[in-house]
């Protein structure tokens, strides 16, 4: 093995080593996702030296170069304010990413230009997903039983994946954008090839409709969550369930979540609770309690140390994926909660509310920062850009709005 060049992952920490092998250029990571600004670079980089025969002393000054400009980036304060910038208004009153008018826009972020409508399913678009971090490829899945593959730069529609037999509610690109994965009302998930537009697998195993579904960061497994209150772990390359179903929760599943070092598995339920799963056996490690409605959403921070909830009951809770414990409840919300987010730097919290309003979030304090009000609607979703400087929010309202 050779290695060729290093490059710097700011979120979450780490660095990428491209390197050859066998005359195959391949990329690996070294994830430093405990780096603080207290840690002794120095005896970090004698680890990393210890455990990857591909850092020698030739590169071992630039590899603490890296590491210092990562724990710089760590220790940067997160004082930031947002302010409004741009509302997005579609003309014909659809929403900014799925719409009912049957269509997806794609718009630049910094200037709140449409840049494209992609038009050609046959009902509401309801899924939609960019194949990050390359950013090239936009799919979008319908009521109209179909997933569609287009160019993001051009808006050609690259395929149409048809052989669901009912409305197509969820998706995802797999990290290496080799694949999309659709999840149905048919009960069924399906894995596409990106290059070829043919299916992949069929992954039958629910028994009610698949409401969510996620891909590891190392891309072999994608995880289901469906209305009959179970998920299943899938071995992507054999289409197959890598082991017994994960079963505990009494409602349905509303959202399922990996981790970054696929460790963990996330699942939100109607049943007011969510567990936590390991990853490699399926055992329940354990069930995060507090809310007294439905829990609609769940996710990691970028590091995998620390989980948040949202709830129907108008609270968000945030809970240490170490210890299982609730580390705070923010409270302000005047209505349901259906999205939350942290930033990529893990110090903020993003919710999005029925309340019209979004509201952003200090982790370790739980106080409520600042509350994004303008829209005239219920907020349905939210997130972070990369770099954790600019908001999105989309609402009932027909809008989008661009906060920095």
């Amino acid at each position: 093995m050779k290695l060729k060049r290093l490059h710097i992952r700011y979120y979450p920490p780490g660095i990428f080593l491209d390197y050859e092998k066998g005359g195959q250029l391949r990329t690996k990571s070294i994830d430093l996702l405990n780096l603080t600004p207290d840690t002794d670079v120095n005896e970090l980089l004698s680890d990393i030296r210890a455990a990857e025969p591909l850092i020698t002393s030739s590169c071992a000054e630039q590899v603490k170069a890296l590491i210092c400009k990562l724990q710089e980036k760590v220790s940067q304060k997160d004082d930031r304010k947002f302010y409004l910038f741009r509302v997005l208004i579609n003309t014909d009153q659809a929403f900014i990413t799925g719409s009912y008018d049957r269509t997806c826009k794609i718009w630049d972020t910094a200037s709140g230009e449409e840049l494209h409508t992609l038009e050609g399913h046959r009902n509401v678009v309801y899924a939609i997903a960019f194949n990050n971090p390359y950013g090239d490829k936009v799919a979008t899945g319908s009521f109209d039983k179909t997933c569609k593959l287009w160019s993001a730069e051009t808006g050609k529609c690259f395929y149409t994946f048809r052989g669901h037999t009912a409305e197509i509610v969820c998706l995802a690109f797999n990290p290496q954008s080799t694949l999309v994965a659709t999840g149905s009302m048919d009960t069924m998930a399906k894995l596409w090839d990106v290059e070829s537009g043919k299916e992949v697998s069929t992954l039958a195993g629910h028994f009610a409709e698949i409401i969510s579904l996620s891909f590891n960061t190392t891309g072999d497994r994608l995880v289901t969550g469906s209305f009959d209150h179970t998920a299943i772990l899938w071995d992507v390359s054999t289409g197959r369930s890598v082991f017994h179903v994960l079963t505990g929760h009494r409602g349905e599943i509303s959202c399922v979540q990996f981790n970054w070092d696929c460790s963990l598995i996330a699942t939100a339920s109607l049943d007011k609770t969510c567990k936590v799963w390991d990853a490699d056996s399926g055992q329940c490690l354990a069930t995060l309690l507090g809310h007294n409605d439905e829990v609609l959403d769940v996710c990691f921070n970028y590091t995998g140390q620390l989980i948040a909830t949202a709830s129907a009951d108008g609270t968000s809770r945030v809970f240490s994926a170490e210890t299982f414990q609730c580390l705070c409840q923010l409270e302000g919300h005047k209505g349901e909660i259906s999205k939350v987010c942290f930033n990529p730097q893990g110090s903020r919290v993003l919710t999005a509310s029925v309340d019209k309003t979004a509201r952003v979030w200090c982790v370790n304090t739980g106080a409520c920062l600042q509350a994004l009000e303008g829209h005239s609607d219920e907020i349905f979703s939210c997130a972070f850009n990369y770099e954790g400087d600019t908001i999105i929010t989309g609402s009932k309202d027909n809008t989008c709005r661009i906060w920095h």
